[in-house]
Formats: C-alpha cells, sequence, structure tokens
C-alpha cells in the first residue's frame, strides 16, 4: 500500500474502489458531474487542498477532462497536482459495453499503471525518503514551437503523436500539454521523444 499525503479525488465509487485497494490516505469522489452542483463538496476539496494538497485522478476521456478543468478553475492550482492516466481502450469487467469513447477509466488500470500516474504527478509518499532534486530545465512553449507542436500546419497531428508516444491521454491542448510535460518529464526526456518521432 501506498501512503500517500495528499487527498485523491476521482470521479465515481468505482474508481475509488480501486484507488483503495493501492493507496492508503484519503480518496473522494466527484460523483461524476455531480460536482457541479454540489456546493458542499467544492468546499470540503477546497479545504483538502489548502491543508494537505490535492490529487486530481480523472478518466482520460471527454468527461473526465471536463470535471478536470471545472477543478482546475475552482481550486487554488498551486494547491493541485494533476495524476493522468493513459489511453486505453477497452471495457470494464462490470460494464456490458466500453464506454462512449471506448477507453478504460481509473477503474480499469492496473495498480502499476496508478502507481506510476500517482508518482508522476508528484505524490507525496510518507514512507519514502524525499529525494535531492536537481533544478530542472522546463520545457516551454518556444520548445513546442521550435518542435512543430504547436502554431503550424500540422502541429495538432505531431502532438497527437507525442502523446500517443508518451502513453499521455489524447485530450490535450498545446497549453495543457505543456504543464503536463513539465510537470511528468524532464527536459531531456521531452527532447529524446522528440528526437524518436
Amino acid at each position: 500500500m501506498l501512503r500517500v499525503k495528499e487527498a485523491i479525488v476521482v470521479e465515481g465509487r468505482y474508481d475509488k474502489n480501486t484507488l483503495s485497494q493501492l493507496v492508503d490516505g484519503v480518496i473522494l469522489e466527484t460523483r461524476g458531474f455531480g460536482i457541479f452542483k454540489d456546493g458542499e463538496r467544492l468546499a470540503l476539496l477546497r479545504r483538502l487542498a489548502a491543508e494537505q494538497g490535492l490529487i486530481v485522478l480523472t478518466d482520460s476521456d471527454g468527461a473526465g477532462f471536463v470535471i478536470r478543468n471545472y477543478l482546475k478553475g475552482a481550486i487554488d492550482p498551486a494547491l493541485v497536482k494533476h495524476a493522468y492516466i493513459p489511453d486505453r481502450y477497452g471495457k470494464e469487467r462490470r460494464k456490458r459495453a466500453p464506454g462512449r469513447e471506448g477507453k478504460l477509466g481509473v477503474e480499469g488500470m492496473s495498480p502499476a499503471v496508478l502507481e506510476e500516474a500517482l508518482r508522476r504527478a508528484g505524490a507525496t509518499l510518507l514512507d519514502a525518503p524525499a529525494p535531492d532534486a536537481p533544478p530542472r530545465r522546463p520545457i516551454t512553449k518556444a520548445d513546442l514551437f521550435a518542435d512543430g507542436l504547436s502554431g503550424g500546419p500540422g502541429a495538432a497531428e505531431r502532438r497527437q503523436s507525442l502523446l500517443r508516444a508518451l502513453d499521455l491521454p489524447g485530450h490535450m491542448s498545446a497549453n495543457a500539454m505543456l504543464a503536463v510535460l513539465n510537470i511528468l518529464y524532464t527536459w531531456e526526456e521531452y527532447r529524446a521523444t522528440v528526437d524518436r518521432l
């Protein structure tokens, strides 16, 4: 079990059940789009974010990104970390048919994938020693432009190729991708992946 300092917010109870098999910590649900009308739950998420930090872990489909973006605007971004699961196609065991986009959600991910997503998001693991992190060179908008990933013809297709190569969800604008890249990857890892493409 991973002991995580931050509270983790997921979409629904099946996501929570799956994650609770891996994480010893506070796991809350948005109840899907219910978070849009639930001021009390949002206030709780804000308070938890202020007290111990918050990790948002939603599905990689369009609905998951709508919820994630709502939380981005509703909670101080300095208090929130974002964990992303990769695009994986299939259906969860409990369902008769795959979702609208055909992607597995948090509940369909293996413990190893979920652990990696949390680690890459910068989850504070209470049993692990704090690593001494050297200063990192950030990935910039200028890097994306120079590599043909924004601001030019074919940039969207190249971004999709990069997102697939990095096993990240495809529902990201150039700005969202830039934020995620700087959280999950060093400039050197980014450079190596772009050079391979």
